[in-house]
């Protein structure tokens, strides 16, 4: 396996670091301990730091006041991209009018909302309504009614002919340390599947993710992919989506990817990051400045 390496000495040879948020800040009890540190000595060195997440359940504000609730205090709005932003900017450029049906929680629907649009989720779907649709959006796991609201999703799409949107590609998030559950992304696959059609899709791998964060970027100061690198855990999102964009990516074994699977899944997946980290925690002697 690759050697692994301290993630100080990795962040110092790059200006701008886009970090994955589940797995790799926190996790299902909460932030990773002294992950303040990373961010503490980040902001000192006068590096730029970016959340780039799949997340797509709350707004970028209401996801940075959940990073505040929990002690972290670095992370503000404008330092948070996610994958509901770009479905915001297909929304805006491909839906006239209508509703906008969504699966997800009411937090959720503030992407559709921000792009003008009027919002109805699935379970008020019905005969007075439906041919007002004109688009759909899977945005969380939750909000909804697996039973009913899923089914209610798939003849939607088989009696609308609508664009169908992930917002989040995630398949399955961690909910213990052995436990996983299904995100929505792997319920938009299953879903796919049964009314065979293909749906748009935004989150990481995509490179769309990472161009909507460069360009953000690159609209106030120039910046070359060289001077980036990607911090994620998953090897099929995280790092695949930041090598195909052309950044070095730092697989870290906290999260998705743990210390005793992780040479088995690069050699069977071929995805191999740049540098192999066991946490992004820095330890408190880094802020000896």
């Amino acid at each position: 396996m690759k050697r692994i390496e301290d993630f100080k000495s990795i962040i110092d040879r790059y200006d701008i670091v886009f970090f994955d948020a589940f797995g790799v800040l926190k996790t299902h009890s909460g932030l990773l301990p002294g992950i303040e540190r990373t961010f503490e000595y980040l902001a000192a060195q006068g590096k730029e730091y970016y959340i780039v997440t799949n997340d797509a359940s709350r707004s970028p504000a209401q996801l940075a006041e959940s990073y505040h609730k929990k002690g972290l205090h670095f992370v503000d709005a404008n330092r948070i991209i996610s994958s509901g932003q770009l479905t915001k900017e297909y929304l805006e450029l491909k839906v006239d009018g209508g509703y906008v049906a969504y699966l997800g929680t009411d937090e959720s629907a503030h992407y559709i909302e921000s792009a003008g649009l009027k919002t109805l989720p699935v379970r008020d779907v019905d005969h007075t309504n439906i041919d007002k649709v004109n688009a759909l959006v899977f945005m969380d796991d939750e909000g909804f009614d697996w039973f009913h609201d899923i089914n209610k999703t798939v003849n939607l799409l088989r009696k609308r002919t609508i664009p169908a949107i992930v917002a989040n590609t995630d398949y399955a998030y961690p909910t213990s340390k052995h436990d996983v559950s299904i995100a929505i992304g792997g319920i938009a696959q299953m879903i796919e599947t049964i009314v065979g059609k293909k749906f748009i899709r935004f989150g990481k791998p995509d490179s769309q993710m990472f161009m909507f964060a460069y360009d953000l970027i690159r609209d106030y100061r120039p910046i070359s992919k060289k001077q980036i690198v990607m911090v994620g855990d998953t090897l099929q999102t995280d790092i695949i989506g930041g090598n195909k964009f052309g950044l070095d990516t730092v697989l870290v074994l906290s999260g998705n990817t743990l210390p005793q699977d992780a040479e088995n899944r690069i050699q069977a997946t071929g995805i191999v990051p740049t540098y192999i980290c066991e946490s992004a925690v820095l330890g408190p002697e880094a802020l000896n400045l």
